[in-house]
């Protein structure tokens, strides 16, 4: 008998019934030779440190650090999951085969790996890899089953995951909590630090404090209007600094070309092309359903999950906006199934579809290609996950469309002695822009004009279409001197957010070299929502409107933290790059597990000799500060001379 072990009920039941295993037993489904059963997601977890030794039972710094000399599963869940687990483990025994037909990833390799390892498999286990869960794909991976040893590197990296996100999560919470944390016993609030979700709230508290400590400065522009048209002046100026800094300045320029005339000195029209938006990676989809419909990023991983489950979409949780060359000849019969729900499919329908690099690229897809339809219909969707399946659908359908066409024109101008300048840009043939509803096409990019961090600009100005300019042409001109003021960076929101994560903090707008930094990016596109629910469910930010905010809890945390690979989100983004080295074969797990020790034997260490926060050894009553060179009392106000260096 062969049995099949799916990621979840409702998946287990569809691939039971293309199987012809039609027949319900108590947890699986039986027939045509095999047995198809499935797990409630995370049915077995490392242990927890008092199920390792009695010395870990109670938090003291003495225990720290706590390194198992060999890490070990156990099941874990209600007395459902036991039942399923052993329902699981009965058929494995008498198998004469398994099948892995767990998520195609690296979570979903891991939590299948531990059921048969607790389960005591010995028979031989083959892996399903199906992008999509149609009848087509998963009778084409039946076909295709590859040996489970081939996906060994995929398995080592999401087990030295699970053990870095434990070394670091327990050692570091209860460090923290020993030393910093209020109340005692059970009053006692816990610091909960982890490896992912420490640096992702220090991303917030940093914004946070960069907009609280912002001082506005004022400045003044100069344009000038000619033909209905708003020039601006090109006055020379070092990076940072603003042209004219006082308005006497500012009237000054004015006063010196109001009387002189406005002379056009070039006038240059560049034809260009503007690409279509790339296709979907989960992160992408979730910033898009963030920006237009409010949706969390939590929100619509649900979503896509739940249309990737309906066998309308591909599998979602991918980190690539590529499709390999294989998808290429199934592309028409995708666009034929989606047509009578997409009219704008049907022009795509009998041509020869351009075969572009920046939607084929073998070397950019790794286990799974873009979100994209599967073909098909979209049926039975419910509102919100119609809202998604549009988005996922106009992304792919305008991949092969042709280019916008558009022309760029740059006119310069002097007014005595001042420069002036001004663009502008007319759309010539819409091209994929025809594909969105009006405004929707806009959205679907991710460009600095619709940017959620993009400083406030004339961006329409640039944008509009300018009248006809001729080289020599003059004519009087009225000049405009508006003052201006700096603006704070913005809150982040869940859609930006989830770009700092992608890119370890650092302001990308370009997609190509944001896809460049998502092997240095912090967690994975599968988890970084579920990190932002624990930043909610502990309380350490908040959300207003759509803006995030640091509560007085996570900036506290943050500020406690000195352990730098803990709140970084370029060292913690270096890390997860080493994971994907695993991934990949390139890095040996069990090199890994040496940092991993090493580090967390480094953060304990920190806290353990760090004396802030501590009760002060003179006066009994202030508590240890650190300042630059040395510890002192939080009351030396009052006269405590307490000082030592560090």
């Amino acid at each position: 008998m062969i049995v099949c072990v799916a990621e979840k009920p409702s998946v287990g039941e569809y691939i039971a019934r293309v199987l012809g295993a039609n027949q319900r037993k108590n947890g699986y489904f039986e027939g045509n030779g095999y047995q198809v059963t499935w797990t409630f997601g995370h049915l077995c977890a490392l242990l927890d440190p008092q199920e390792y030794t009695d010395q870990w039972k109670s938090w003291n710094l003495s225990s720290l650090p706590m390194i198992p000399a060999r890490f070990s599963i156990k099941v874990s869940g209600d007395e459902g999951v036991h039942k399923q687990f052993n329902v699981i483990k009965s058929l494995i025994n008498q198998a004469d085969e398994v099948i892995n037909c767990g998520d195609a990833g690296q979570e979903g390799e891991l939590i299948q790996r531990w059921v048969y390892q607790q389960a005591g498999c010995k028979c031989p286990v083959k892996r399903l890899w199906v992008s999509s869960l149609t009848e087509e794909a998963i009778r084409e991976g039946f076909a295709e089953l590859k040996d489970q040893s081939e996906y060994q590197h995929l398995y080592e990296a999401g087990m030295m995951r699970a053990i870095g996100d434990w070394l670091l999560g327990m050692n570091a919470t209860r460090a923290y909590t020993i030393r910093y944390a209020r109340g005692t016993g059970k009053d006692r609030q816990v610091l909960s630090v982890g490896r992912v979700q420490t640096p992702t709230l220090a991303l917030v508290v940093k914004r946070q404090a960069e907009i609280e400590n912002f001082v506005p400065k004022t400045y003044w522009e100069l344009k000038t209007n000619y033909r209905d048209t708003l020039f601006s002046a090109q006055i020379p100026v070092e990076e940072g600094e603003y042209a004219i800094t006082s308005e006497e300045q500012g009237q000054a320029l004015v006063d010196s070309i109001k009387d002189e005339p406005l002379v056009i000195t070039s006038v240059e029209k560049k034809k260009g092309l503007e690409y279509a938006p790339k296709l979907y990676d989960l992160t992408s989809l979730q910033v898009d359903c963030n920006k237009k419909y409010s949706f969390s990023a939590e929100q619509t991983l649900q979503l896509i999950q739940s249309l990737y489950e309906k066998r309308v979409t591909t599998y979602p949780r991918v980190d690539t906006t590529y499709l390999s060359d294989d998808i290429y000849p199934k592309i028409p019969a995708t666009l034929n199934g989606i047509k009578d729900h997409y009219p704008q499919a049907a022009p795509l329908i009998g041509t020869k579809l351009p075969k572009s690099k920046r939607v084929f690229d073998n070397k950019k897809v790794t286990d799974h290609h873009a979100i994209i339809p599967t073909g098909q219909r979209p049926e039975g969707l419910t509102a919100d996950e119609k809202k998604v399946f549009d988005l996922v659908a106009l992304h792919f359908i305008a991949a092969f469309y042709p280019e916008c066409e558009v022309s760029n024109t740059t006119v310069l101008a002097k007014a005595g002695e001042m420069d002036f300048k001004v663009t502008g840009r007319e759309v010539i043939k819409p091209g994929w822009r025809a594909v969105f509803e009006k405004g929707q096409g806009d959205n679907a990019q991710s460009t600095k004009e619709n940017s959620d961090d993009a400083e406030n600009s004339d961006n329409s100005e640039e944008n509009k279409t300018l009248p006809s300019f001729t080289k020599g042409e003059s004519g009087p001109h009225e000049p405009v001197l508006k003052e201006k003021t700096t603006t704070p960076p913005k809150y982040y929101t869940e859609a930006t957010l989830l770009r700092a994560m992608e890119t370890a903090g650092k302001t990308v707008e370009d997609e190509e070299l944001r896809d460049a930094m998502k092997e240095n990016g912090i967690g994975r596109p599968s988890t970084r929502a579920a990190i932002i629910e624990k930043l909610y469910q502990r309380k350490y930010i908040v959300k207003q409107g759509k803006s995030l905010r640091a509560t007085d809890t996570g900036i506290n945390l943050i500020h406690l933290i000195i352990s730098p690979l803990l709140k970084s989100a370029e060292l913690t983004g270096l890390w997860e790059k080493k994971l994907r080295e695993i991934e990949r074969g390139e890095y040996k797990a069990q090199d890994f597990l040496v940092e991993l020790k090493e580090m967390t034997s480094g953060v304990v260490r920190d806290v353990k000799s760090n004396k802030a926060g501590m009760l002060c050894p003179v006066c009994r009553q202030g508590l240890i500060i650190r300042g630059n060179t040395r510890y002192g009392c939080s009351r030396w106000r009052e006269g405590c001379t307490y000082a030592e260096p560090f």
